[in-house]
């Protein structure tokens, strides 16, 4: 009877994949040459992790970093979500952690995943469709408590990830983070009066 796999070298190998990926990104990714680097074999990764979408997936997924792995924290310091002025001010301080220069490595990969995702979707399309997904279940809770609908809620939520998404893009080309930041900002005065009225800024005039 094959021995189970060792979790303690899996969570072992998923770090180090994680790190081979940050710094080689995913165009051409092979699990040969990664195995080598890592001073494993493509063999062992298949074994412990099946394909090489859900070792990107679960490696991407380890990263403690995450600032929704903070939410809970994040919440507290901010303080209950009751109002448009505070549910800003919790989007103010996950932007600063996006930004932030230990952070900044790691966006440049979600880039790429955004791109590989279009050009190869059955791979990588429903990897970067979760990562979509969490961050908008991430918000829609918090645009809930402001008296929206479900469904308005998560378009709120959308329209705040996507517009966010586009934001970073900016910097990562050009390094100009103040300007993305006064954007970011520009873009909170334009949508925080529409959350007052408990509608969102995506709801009809």
């Amino acid at each position: 009877m094959p021995r189970p796999p060792d979790p303690a070298k899996r969570l072992e190998l998923l770090d180090r994949v994680r790190e081979y990926v940050v710094r080689h990104g995913l165009a051409g990714l092979s699990l040969r040459p990664m195995a080598r680097a890592l001073g494993t074999s493509d063999r062992m990764l298949l074994y412990y992790f099946g394909t090489k979408e859900r070792l990107v997936s679960e490696a991407l997924a380890l990263d403690e970093r995450r600032p929704m792995l903070r939410f809970a924290s994040l919440l507290e310091d901010v303080g209950p979500v009751r109002d448009a002025a505070t549910l800003r001010r919790f989007l103010e301080e996950v932007w600063r952690q996006l930004g932030a220069p230990d952070r900044r490595a790691m966006l440049p990969l979600y880039f790429e995943l955004m791109a590989v995702s279009l050009m190869d979707p059955d791979r990588y399309g429903p990897l970067f469709r979760s990562l979509l997904s969490e961050w908008t279940g991430l918000l829609t809770p918090l645009f809930r408590g402001l008296g929206m609908s479900e469904e308005a809620a998560r378009e709120e939520a959308a329209l705040v990830v996507g517009s966010a998404f586009g934001l970073v893009f900016a910097p990562l080309a050009d390094g100009d983070w103040d300007r993305a930041d006064r954007a970011f900002r520009v873009l909170l005065d334009r949508f925080e009066p529409h959350w007052s009225t408990g509608r969102g800024a995506g709801a009809d005039a």
